[in-house]
């Protein structure tokens, strides 16, 4: 199994599927799958998703100004519980009034009877006693009327506190559900946007002709070694050619860097650097993985341009296997658009600082690079097992699929460039 083809499938699963979820183990070993998919969902479905958001939201604006009419209703003199309040408040003071006039009365009475003189008859004095117990006993029933009055007034307030609490959250309820469907028929109107937008895309470029691939426009690499020693900086040449028999307007190269461990599990990619210059500048650029270096203007049918390469690798760097791709595209001024349609990768080891540089240049092939002084950091031999990338420790497929899985994963925007086409800089 060559690098290329593992590199294109994982690529092509990375484009495909929000997660990839590549592992050498037994199962992969039986042939079980060793991805999980998620399908994309359709424009068709979306629209119905948006309509659903759409309707929900409309939904709960109304229920909103719902809440909020009822709270107003409630909170109006003339609610029920509004007017219980007022008429249990005027029973109660009715209530007070009458057990003041019951108080005064006993007073009065009770005055009386002490303002009897020594002179008066049994006969007097009992109509007066008689009329103080029962201005007494009046004055009990009112003050009973008064206290059932003043309850009645509590729970009168409180039912109309209690259903204007509820009435409150029934708003703010409704208030946060506004909110949550305005997101939700926010999202689904972006999602759908997105699609549609996605789908033009893919049908055509920015004014409707289609982004095309294009063979005849190539990206080689010469003079990066098979191998390159942790610590070191070599220089190599990538060259675009326009091997059509049209001038394209402006031609956009792309490259990409990917190393790991000798093992193949592990990333190293914040240990090797990949920078380029042109001839009308002696700056090093370094290369982010994402974006294209800066266009050749115009490139003529048949012309070549040379843009300097440098690969830097960190002598912290452990033995392992590293690929370099490289790519280009074209736009022209009349719209049309395309670019070669594959990834070039350039095999190379990553021997150990301190150890002998290999011999020959790294090529896209599956031949073993004449490599026999490199030893990885454990001391152990790198043999070439199979194939160019060559394990230390391992299969060769083992750190193959490692290598290009994680080059898939890693790669991001690396990979939406390779299905997509997109442009950069100017031309996102």
């Amino acid at each position: 199994m060559t690098i290329r083809r593992i590199l294109a499938t994982a690529v092509a699963a990375a484009v495909t599927t929000p997660v990839l979820l590549l592992s050498v183990t037994p199962a992969f070993a039986d042939g079980k799958p060793a991805a999980q998919t998620q399908e994309k969902p359709t424009i068709a479905e979306l629209e119905m998703a948006a309509a659903a958001a759409k309707a929900a939201y409309e939904d709960a604006v109304a229920a909103e100004s719902a809440a909020n009419a009822a709270l107003e209703a409630l909170d109006s003199d003339t609610a029920p519980l509004t007017v219980a309040v007022k008429v249990a408040k005027a029973a109660a003071a009715a209530a007070g009034t009458a057990k003041a006039d019951a108080d005064q009365a006993v007073v009065d009475a009770r005055a009386a009877v002490d303002a009897l003189p020594d002179t008066a008859t049994a006969e007097e004095r009992a109509v007066l006693t008689t009329a103080l117990t029962e201005a007494e006993a009046a004055a009990v029933i009112a003050g009973e009327a008064k206290a059932a009055a003043d309850a009645a007034v509590v729970e009168a307030v409180d039912a109309r506190d209690d259903e204007l609490v509820a009435a409150v959250r029934t708003l703010g309820q409704a208030q946060n559900a506004v909110k949550v469907a305005l997101a939700d028929k926010t999202a689904a109107d972006e999602a759908l946007a997105k699609a549609k937008k996605e789908a033009e895309e893919g049908e055509g470029g920015e004014d409707g002709d289609a982004c095309v691939p294009e063979p005849q426009l190539t990206t080689v690499v010469t003079g990066l070694p098979s191998a390159v020693v942790a610590g070191t900086k070599v220089t190599f040449n990538l060259r675009v050619t326009n091997g059509t028999d049209k001038t394209m307007d402006e031609v956009l190269p792309f490259a990409y860097v990917h190393a790991t461990d000798g093992s193949g599990l592990n990333d190293i990619d914040d240990l090797v650097r990949l920078q380029w210059t042109s001839d009308s500048s002696s700056t090093w650029k370094t290369i982010d993985n994402k974006n294209y270096m800066d266009a050749i203007s115009p490139l003529k049918a048949g012309a070549h341009a040379d843009v300097k390469m440098r690969l830097a690798i960190d002598a912290s760097a452990p033995a392992g296997n590293g690929v370099t791709f490289v790519a280009g595209d074209y736009f022209n001024e009349d719209g049309t658009c395309g670019g070669n349609p594959d990834l070039e990768g350039y095999e190379f080891l990553i021997a150990a600082a301190g150890s002998k540089p290999g011999k020959g240049d790294a090529k896209p092939s599956t031949t073993a690079p004449a490599t026999p002084d490199l030893r990885p950091q454990s001391g152990a031999s790198a043999t070439p097992v199979s194939g160019s990338l060559a394990a230390t420790g391992s299969s060769s497929v083992t750190s193959q699929l490692a290598l290009a899985s994680g080059a898939a994963v890693a790669i991001g925007a690396g990979a939406v460039f390779v299905a997509r086409r997109r442009k950069a800089g100017s031309h996102s």
